[in-house]
């Protein structure tokens, strides 16, 4: 697929974002299409779809817009490389880390939720399984 484009129906299928979703974040700037066809339809790249699923992916991890658009500029300019000195480079993978940091910390946080709701769904399950109790019984 190197160098092909596609339409934002097909980004939407491979990324499970909804159309009205890929165009707010082309509003807010996290992502911009790498083309417009002759008839103006946008036109995104393998890196293009790339970029969309890293805001997928932080989105459920309760990262806002900026975050996300710190992070994208942030790997964005360690991808480019372009003349960063050494002090740069490493303020930049700094903000990495702590993007990666953050993340894993959510990740816990979400764990001993899903841990809770399994507990939650089996107490559910059991006191189904005995029956309801009897009045007076």
């Amino acid at each position: 697929m190197d160098g092909r484009h596609m339409q934002i129906g097909e980004v939407a299928a491979r990324t499970e974002l909804s159309l009205r979703t890929i165009r707010h974040y082309e509003e807010t700037g996290l992502v911009i299409p790498s083309a417009r066809s002759q008839g103006g339809f946008r036109l995104y790249t393998e890196a293009d779809v790339a970029r969309l699923m890293v805001i997928r992916r932080m989105k459920p991890l309760g990262f806002t817009l900026d975050q996300m658009r710190d992070l994208l500029e942030a790997t964005d300019r360690l991808d480019a490389d372009a003349g960063l000195d050494a002090d740069e480079r490493e303020a930049l993978l700094e903000r990495v880390r702590t993007y990666r940091q953050a993340a894993v910390e959510q990740v816990e946080k979400l764990r001993v939720q899903l841990a809770r709701a399994e507990d939650f769904a089996a107490t559910l399950g059991a006191r189904l399984e005995t029956g309801p109790r009897v009045p007076g019984a």
